[in-house]
């Protein structure tokens, strides 16, 4: 009897796993409580990085025991995010590249009054229109003005410009350009100038609310004088282009552009800042500066606008 009941015993132990094996085979328990979870969870599904960081970030110091669990919670997540915006990345590039070529485009039409200071003072028109296609590796902007001002029945202010600039991406900040521009204005000197050029431009800063790009590079200028001269010229082009978005209807924008030739230069800048109005028009405040080395005796090389004007974007 002794020996059957021994055996019997044996046969259930041998039965019975191991301790270590009945651990090893339940799943670890989470050391971050139910409700925690839940708000990580919901937080996460929200969609708003911001606050599911500050949820896991909080998460992370109320329950330091759990702080692995947090961060392979995190890192998880923000590895779908980035493989999220990777595929609407790259769909948006297809998309680009497949678009036709008049498609994609954006801009918008400026008029409104100005008063000039410098060779001439009174008040005048002014007309602008700028586009802007973004394409999968191409960027195409157009951009075309003209100011036109009278005093006493006699044009004082005659100002007309018209430029293509095509970029080219390189990397993701860095891109090559090109640049096709005419420019019209008597009364700083000249009938017409054309400019053919090119170079390398870089995003300084590229963020939602600043952007700052840099560019420059060689170009070629031929320029037909009022005195009747007509003159071709090597230059070096450097431009400057600031945008900041101070609210979500507020926005100071900073452009300029210096050519350098041999005996002779000429430079602009414009400083603007534009209010939302109502749907897609917008109230602009604007000074501009022009620069012209070389004018003709008696004429300012300086001539300075102060606009306000409406934009209508499309």
């Amino acid at each position: 009897m002794l020996i059957e009941a021994c055996a019997c015993s044996f046969a259930l132990l041998s039965a019975v796993p191991a301790t270590a094996d009945v651990l090893a085979s339940t799943p670890a328990a989470s050391a971050i409580p139910e409700g925690v979870r839940a708000m990580i969870d919901k937080a996460i599904a929200g969609g708003d990085t911001k606050v599911a960081a500050a949820v896991l970030a909080l998460a992370r110091e109320a329950h330091p025991e759990a702080a692995g669990e947090v961060d392979a919670i995190e890192a998880a997540w923000r590895a779908g995010l980035a493989e999220e915006k990777a595929r609407r990345e790259q769909e948006a590039r297809r998309r680009l590249a497949s678009a036709p070529l008049f498609d994609n485009w954006k801009g918008q039409v400026e008029f409104g009054a100005s008063r000039s200071t410098g060779n001439t003072s009174n008040l005048g028109i002014y007309g602008a229109l700028s586009a802007e296609r973004e394409g999968a590796e191409w960027t195409h902007k157009l951009k075309a003005r003209a100011d036109i001002q009278r005093s006493n029945g006699m044009t004082t202010t005659q100002r007309v410009l018209a430029s293509w600039q095509p970029h080219y991406s390189v990397g993701d900040r860095l891109y090559a350009y090109g640049l096709g521009q005419y420019e019209h204005d008597r009364f700083l000197g000249y009938e017409n100038r054309y400019t053919l050029g090119g170079g390398l431009g870089y995003g300084i800063i590229a963020s939602d609310d600043v952007t700052l790009d840099l560019a420059g590079g060689p170009a070629f200028r031929l320029t037909d004088f009022t005195t009747g001269k007509t003159e071709p010229t090597l230059a070096g082009r450097a431009s400057l282009d600031f945008a900041w978005k101070i609210t979500p209807t507020l926005q100071l924008s900073q452009t300029g552009s210096f050519f350098l030739e041999r005996g002779d230069g000429s430079a602009s800048a414009s400083t603007a800042l534009d209010t939302k109005l109502i749907g897609a028009l917008k109230a602009r405040f604007s000074y501009n500066v022009q620069y012209e080395r070389g004018t003709p005796p008696g004429v300012d090389p300086v001539d300075t606008l102060s606009r306000a004007t409406l934009i209508y974007s499309f």
